[in-house]
């Protein structure tokens, strides 16, 4: 798990600079998330479940099979992006070899797609269940209210997962989401709604494997919601100077999940220092080698514009 989040920590870090350096255009950052991101994705079994992320979840999908590499020639728009052949901007993730579900811009979208796989596998008597997750501001969007229902109703096997990180964009979360709690909101749809610490990866492992397990005993779907804090802002195109202050970030930064997961490894004798080193040097190389890789690929061929559109 640490070293899943330390990698998915090193690659937004360097798309960060990458953008900076004007050599990619746009960055929608996993930064505060990992821990909630690499927790869930360690409940999954990564050789038959199915994965319907939203557009942060970089610890997710490493987790399910993709690599630095797959992020940076997406971020690059190369051709070889495993995503969409680098026509989709950063975030949209979808790959049939992991089952993840292509992603689009529309909000909460995956949601509904989720519901659907997870029908589609119940009436295959298919063993298998659907993770999905979105924000806490897009929850508020009726596709997450249409899935929730329906999946309530048949029983399915789905979990959905929002990822609490206090802002929508801009909106802080008193000024979004009624009552505070989205947790509170699965009761209203036949399902348990759990609230964890979305900086302990362990909470949320137990949390999402609880809704695993459940789902595939038949006993139906589970909303859950993990609270954490975006460390950065919404976008590399976003400047959060303008609506939160710089005490209050600093102050959510001292309960980042990677600290914090560091010391609790250590305390418990499973990392030392000089192993936790040796991880972040062989994750250093294996970024720099993916950058690398990644500004030398080649682009798409013009000559291609439609494949992947039409009917081709």
């Amino acid at each position: 798990m640490y070293r899943y989040m330390s990698l998915a920590r090193k690659t937004d870090e360097r798309t960060w600079l990458l953008n900076r350096a004007g050599k990619i255009p746009f960055v929608i950052s996993c930064q505060g998330h990992e821990a909630a991101q690499v927790g869930a994705g360690f409940a999954l079994d990564t050789e038959k479940d199915w994965l319907c992320p939203y557009y942060r979840d970089m610890g997710l999908v490493m987790v399910m099979g993709q690599t630095a590499q797959d992020y940076l020639l997406s971020s690059f728009a190369k051709a070889e992006d495993p995503n969409s052949g680098g026509r989709q901007m950063p975030g949209h993730f979808g790959d049939h070899r992991y089952r993840i579900l292509t992603g689009s811009s529309p909000v909460t979208t995956q949601m509904v797609h989720a519901t659907g796989i997870a029908y589609a596998g119940k009436l295959d008597k298919k063993d298998f269940v659907v993770l999905t997750t979105c924000g806490e501001g897009s929850a508020n969007q009726g596709d997450l209210h249409e899935a929730m229902n329906f999946a309530g109703v048949h029983k399915l096997p789905v979990i959905f997962m929002v990822q609490n990180n206090q802002y929508a964009i801009s909106v802080p979360l008193e000024k979004q989401v009624a009552g505070g709690s989205i947790a509170a909101r699965g009761a209203g749809y036949g399902m348990p709604g759990i609230s964890v610490d979305g900086n302990d990866p362990l909470e949320v492992y137990r949390a999402v494997k609880e809704a695993v397990e459940r789902g595939r005993r038949g006993e139906g779907p589970t909303l859950v919601e993990t609270v954490s804090y975006r460390l950065v802002p919404h976008s590399s195109d976003d400047d959060d100077r303008t609506y939160r202050s710089r005490e209050e970030v600093d102050e959510a930064k001292k309960k980042d999940s990677l600290f914090q997961y560091r010391g609790y490894l250590l305390d418990h004798g499973l990392l030392t220092e000089e192993s936790d080193e040796q991880i972040q040097a062989e994750i250093k190389k294996e970024v720099d080698a993916a950058t690398d890789y990644a500004e030398k690929a080649a682009y798409p061929d013009p000559s291609e514009i439609d494949k992947y559109v039409f009917a081709e």
